[in-house]
């Protein structure tokens, strides 16, 4: 087999994936290579573009809303068993009697109800900026307002935490279902990042040209990518001895077709598949809505009906296994608090997350609520900030995964008392 039909035939396709010659040499053969920690797994869900916080968890018991948001709005909660009231707008997901989930996100509240979920209102980035490229690089590096911060924030807490004596070097501790790595997991810990596990065995070569590749490798003829073939196989050995691709979700769960949908089924077949899993990462676009946004239906609604129905899917396919996870969204910043002339909303400030899981103090909406009344605005337009985001992150990073050296992950930052979100 010729280097050059390699090479074009993208038959390891390292770059696309995300993989280093030198990650490669740290992971299969265990150089340098933290070590996993048994049985916690943090999910990592960013939805790029900036959602709107204020119809996503919706202050439906607030009348300033209802007033900046005279088109877009979402519907008080129906009364009785009604879903869609006489005009035909859907009502708000009633939460607490103040908040509701858009209905979109439907499928969310089983989770609510079970203690599953708790949203988080009026939480972001303290930084001014409302620019999504560097309001997301300050989300993913954990350092507003600091452009100059070379790597992740999950990096560093891959980088900094402790080892497990019991479990045993695999080269998807910290996994991306993302053509290339995230700026969240940018750094010096090795992390992988793919398109799919299907893609991931398939470009890694498969049946005899698996077989020529590695005995090309092993006599030292292939100088192309010197030192990493065989920590290739050792990698993709370990993925096939789990079949993943064999992989059949749990009760009755049909995910999404969706490519966020599907990425999120291979995430809970890499949990299941028991190859040390403990950070996976996974982003969806389409949340930049200034134009034609809707209210109750509409193009935001569209986006989180896949978003609500995607996650729902992983949460009821893990079944018991969501004890040891936690998922948690993200977004760079928020939306405008009043709607623009197009039906749409602008670039804002505070937005919303949901943290997801068996640990997790559910039922109820954590943040303390800034108020939407003029002289309450954040520069008299936007969702005024209540929560660092890097409160979220370093409780459930020091809660959930164990980190202790939270100086480390987030440099700078004083953490205010915790939220109370994990047991």
């Amino acid at each position: 087999m010729r280097r050059r039909y390699f090479v074009k035939s993208g038959a390891v396709a390292l770059v696309t994936m995300g993989l280093s010659p030198s990650f490669l040499r740290r992971t299969a053969m265990g150089m340098d290579l933290p070590l996993a920690q048994k049985g916690k797994v943090l999910i990592c869900l960013f939805q790029r573009g900036a959602a709107d916080a204020l119809n996503v968890v919706v202050p439906h018991g607030e009348r300033a809303y209802y007033q900046l948001r005279p088109n877009i709005a979402i519907p008080q909660p129906l009364r009785g068993t009604g879903a869609v009231g006489s005009t035909g707008a859907t009502g708000a997901i009633d939460l607490d009697g103040f908040f509701g989930l858009h209905p979109s996100l439907a499928p969310l509240k089983p989770l609510w109800d079970s203690g599953l979920l708790a949203p988080i209102h009026a939480v972001g980035s303290p930084s001014a900026t409302r620019s999504h490229f560097d309001a997301q690089d300050y989300m993913e590096s954990g350092t507003p307002d600091a452009k100059g911060t070379s790597d992740g924030w999950l990096n560093r807490y891959l980088a900094t935490s402790g080892t497990c004596e019991q479990c045993a070097p695999t080269p998807f501790r910290a996994v991306a279902m993302t053509p290339q790595t995230p700026r969240i997991l940018e750094g010096t810990a090795p992390a992988v990042a793919m398109n799919s596990l299907d893609e991931f065995a398939v470009r890694s070569g498969g049946g005899d040209q698996a077989a020529r590749l590695e005995a090309l490798y092993r006599t030292g003829s292939a100088d192309l990518i010197h030192g990493t073939g065989q920590e290739m196989f050792e990698a993709v050995k370990m993925l096939r001895s789990a079949n993943p691709t064999q992989y059949q979700p749990q009760n009755g769960t049909d995910y999404p077709k969706s490519q966020f949908g599907q990425r999120l089924k291979q995430i809970a077949q890499l949990i299941k598949s028991k190859v040390g899993l403990e950070i996976a990462f996974a982003d969806v676009g389409g949340w930049d809505t200034h134009v034609n946004q809707g209210g109750a239906t509409g193009q935001l609604a569209q986006r989180l009906d896949d978003f609500a129905k995607s996650i729902a899917a992983l949460a009821n396919d893990l079944g018991e296994g969501m004890e040891n996870v936690v998922i948690l969204t993200m977004s760079e910043f928020g939306r405008m608090a009043r709607q623009n002339g197009n039906g749409g909303t602008d670039h804002g400030h505070a937005g919303a997350m949901f943290v997801i899981g068996g640990s997790v103090h559910g039922k109820k909406v954590y943040g303390k609520w800034p108020g939407l009344e003029p002289e309450q605005l954040y520069e008299g337009r936007d969702l005024a900030l209540t929560t660092d985001f890097r409160s979220v992150f370093s409780e459930i990073a020091s809660k959930h995964l164990g980190a202790t050296n939270l100086g480390a992950m987030f440099p700078g930052f004083t953490s205010a008392a915790r939220l109370g979100l994990l047991a």
